[in-house]
């Protein structure tokens, strides 16, 4: 047998990934655009619905008031993702509510000064002005960040061996929101997923009309097949005597959405309020904003590739920040509870319809903003057991967190400098926010546990992100350990012609802003 040629043995390392059917500036039919816009609003529904139903509760709040956080946070996700798409980094990305608020958020809700407060509407009331204060001030982090290319000088000191734990974890680092969830219901949740993995994987190949329908429209046909499964199940009484933990998780019916949702309400600013100003609260807030900058950089970067595009320089990876900021501004001013960062499920769904146009993206928005003032119909959708999302996130996340990964074809993984930089990121990223986690469910605080609540929720909710933590460790191992003769490795020769906005002719096309005011903004 003749031996193999070096091409046969090893793959050369590519700028873009190949077999997307629409990059960031192409576009679909308008017919098949939309359908795929209203497929990226029913997948941002489960983190949209899942924190509020998780918060208001522990709030004081009712029903009718999950539903109005529901509808706001829905609302300013499509404002946030138009403004991302129009003026940001204009990649092809769904900016949503961000689980990465949670510490500094639940904080404020066991603030003994609003937990003191016996009525459970005006504790409500008094809990969401306190977090709309704390979101407001904590936005200044990224505005500065970003519009001050402060954020794009930090960006020198990234590489592809750097970047690639950071990306990777801002998918892996969200395991605990995919099995374990779908555990929770194994009837809905497995159905799910062996479905949605047929449909766009294994029957890809099945055209209607030259379309791959099944492979394009996996989440939407999935999705309705087995919420239409679900709702049988709960009509013939399956979880009639079900433990409760079983039927919040498996019943189609216990959201109560629907009933609760107005006909047609507009959110609007300061609609619960004058905002509330406490500096703990708002420094702890700040460590959330840092958190969901990393992350939502690690997003940018995954949906660069999924959309065929070129990483996006510095700057512009730093104006896409200074929006995101404008986002939690809007967030803390309308109300949404949490603030926002880059939806992974989302920038996950371009890679597993082959489709990363920008069109698409900002007809999702068109869709949030629309069904959020009709809430009848927008609960209608927001009542699917979060089961099935979850049994979705298996593969979306995965998908994101492979991107990651593939940034190391860019590095010299045969050095043992590297091998060690990677693995120990890799390692920590993942084992000490387990840690965190584990401490807050025991002791019911985290580690940090000082006299000064503010310093313990910016170290808790630093160390409960993966990617923040990989970041830390990756970055600092890589730009201290041999870093001058390892420029080679590190994958330097490939990352630093995209750093600045001319050092690559596509850049142009991709990130260049609409309505010419480049003229007003020139690209640095």
């Amino acid at each position: 047998m003749a031996a193999p040629k070096p091409e046969e043995i090893s793959h050369p390392p590519m700028d873009q990934l190949q077999g997307l059917e629409y990059c960031i500036d192409s576009n679909p039919s308008w017919g098949e655009a939309i359908a795929l816009g209203f497929q990226h609003y029913i997948l941002a529904l489960g983190t949209a619905v899942m924190i509020p139903s998780f918060l208001v509760p522990l709030m004081g709040g009712n029903d009718g008031d999950k539903v109005r956080v529901v509808q706001t946070l829905l609302f300013v996700e499509g404002i946030n993702t138009l403004l991302q798409t129009l003026f940001g980094t204009r990649l092809p990305t769904v900016i949503g509510g961000s689980y990465a608020f949670m510490v500094p958020i639940i904080s404020i809700i066991h603030d003994s000064s609003l937990m003191g407060i016996d009525d459970p509407r005006m504790r409500f009331l008094n809990t969401m002005r306190a977090v709309q204060g704390a979101l407001i001030v904590g936005s200044s982090i990224q505005i500065i960040l970003g519009f001050s290319q402060m954020w794009a000088i930090c960006s020198r000191f990234f590489s592809p061996l750097g970047m690639a734990p950071v990306i990777a974890l801002v998918g892996f680092g969200l395991f605990d929101r995919g099995f374990p969830v779908v555990g929770r219901c194994v009837e809905i949740g497995i159905p799910m997923l062996i479905l949605f993995i047929a449909f766009s994987q294994y029957l890809k190949g099945f055209q209607f009309r030259k379309l791959p329908v099944l492979e394009r429209f996996a989440l939407l046909i999935s999705v309705t097949v087995i919420w239409a499964y679900a709702h049988l199940l709960t009509a013939s009484g399956a979880y009639k005597h079900r433990p409760d933990l079983t039927q919040a998780n498996c019943r189609t019916d216990r959201a109560n959405l629907i009933s609760s949702a107005p006909w047609i309400k507009i959110p609007y600013p300061l609609q619960w309020g004058a905002p509330t100003f406490d500096a703990g609260h708002a420094f702890g807030m700040m460590a959330a904003v840092l958190v969901s900058l990393i992350e939502s950089t690690g997003a940018y970067k995954a949906a660069s590739r999924l959309a065929s595009a070129t990483p996006p320089p510095a700057h512009v990876l730093s104006r896409g920040i200074g929006w995101q900021g404008i986002g939690i501004l809007l967030s803390g001013l309308f109300g949404t509870l949490t603030g926002s960062a880059v939806s992974v499920e989302n920038v996950g769904l371009l890679g597993s319809t082959r489709v990363g146009s920008r069109r698409v993206i900002q007809i999702s928005a068109g869709f949030m903003i629309f069904f959020s003032m009709l809430g009848k119909f927008g609960a209608l959708f927001a009542s699917i057991p979060f089961t099935v999302f979850a049994a979705v996130y298996c593969v979306l996340f995965g998908l994101v967190a492979s991107v990651g990964l593939s940034f190391l074809q860019f590095t010299n993984m045969n050095s043992m400098r590297n091998l060690f930089i990677t693995g120990v990121a890799f390692f920590l990223g993942l084992s000490v926010p387990e840690y965190f986690r584990e401490y807050t469910a025991k002791a019911l605080h985290g580690p940090a546990h000082t006299s000064g609540v503010w310093f313990n929720d910016f170290l808790n909710t630093i160390f409960f992100s993966s990617p923040t933590v990989a970041l830390i460790v990756a970055i600092f191992l890589d730009n201290t350990l041999d870093y001058k003769e390892s420029a080679i490795d590190r994958g330097m020769p490939w990352w630093v012609k995209f750093r600045a906005f001319k050092g690559d002719s596509r850049n142009e096309e991709f990130y260049t802003l609409p309505f010419n005011l480049n003229r007003f903004f020139p690209p640095s």
